[in-house]
């Protein structure tokens, strides 16, 4: 579905069919997904020039291009890149399109997010995880309930990466439509699946204890928007979303 949102042709008709019953809720589910990219993009280059060498990008998704491995091997070459989905068919894609410069690596681990040690083994076969890490959970944890555990696996994620790793994350919100916000969360349950759109407050504790990177948690087009891609404004509103970075010290 996300695939579809953002264009692309890698979806299934079932797919198609719940995107635009959200698209027909709000119309800038369309933008949110373009603005999540984006700020995966700028984040990324952020912490590339920061001297990260090392991501671990869990809930990849299908690859867009310009994926996360383009951008940091394209300010470092060196850097090593480990994805992470637990879907079979982003495994697919993700072997015919995800190739790393020569200096570099890119790997793709198959794990659910709710195993953090299995997908930290996997990791750790390519990632060298006594050196700094960023954590990149980008448009993932709404999709992951408090009663799940979304605050607690993102901790033992980041208890097992050293000082000087960094968390980066993009997450949806209701705050802007809390209306739609609970007609989507509905039509998400009806299909067996979970949406959990937090609150800027909520969000913000999942970096309790961390540095954060200024502008702190922020809408996701003005989290350091002078750094490249940024959705135009469509005039709807707010992106309902947030995303900020923060260190580990």
């Amino acid at each position: 579905m996300y695939d579809w949102f953002l264009g692309g042709k890698d979806n299934y008709p079932v797919d198609e069919e719940m995107g635009r019953q959200l698209v027909a809720m709000d119309g800038r589910v369309l933008t949110t997904a373009r603005a999540n990219r984006a700020f995966m993009q700028r984040a990324t280059r952020w912490l590339t020039e920061q001297g990260v060498r090392q991501f671990l990008d869990i809930g990849t998704g299908i690859p867009t291009e310009p994926n996360l491995h383009q951008i940091a091997q394209g300010i470092a070459p060196d850097a090593r890149v480990v994805y992470c989905d637990n879907d079979p068919i982003v495994l697919a894609h993700a072997e015919a399109l995800l190739r790393s410069t020569p200096q570099g690596a890119t790997e793709y681990i198959q794990a659910d997010f709710r195993e953090p040690e299995k997908i930290l083994e996997g990791a750790a076969r390519v990632l060298d995880l006594d050196r700094p890490v960023a954590l990149s959970l980008v448009a993932l944890l709404h999709f992951i309930a408090d009663e799940d555990g979304a605050y607690d696996l993102v901790d033992r994620l980041m208890r097992a990466l050293p000082p000087g790793s960094y968390l980066m994350l993009s997450h949806g919100t209701g705050e802007f439509t809390p209306e739609t916000a609970q007609r989507a969360a509905e039509l998400y349950e009806a299909r067996g699946m979970t949406l959990a759109l937090r609150t800027r407050a909520e969000v913000e504790r999942f970096f309790d204890g961390y540095e954060m990177v200024a502008p702190g948690v922020a809408v996701i087009d003005h989290w350091k928007p002078e750094l490249g891609e940024r959705v135009p404004d469509t005039g709807e509103g707010p992106t309902p979303g947030y995303g900020a970075v923060a260190r580990k010290r």
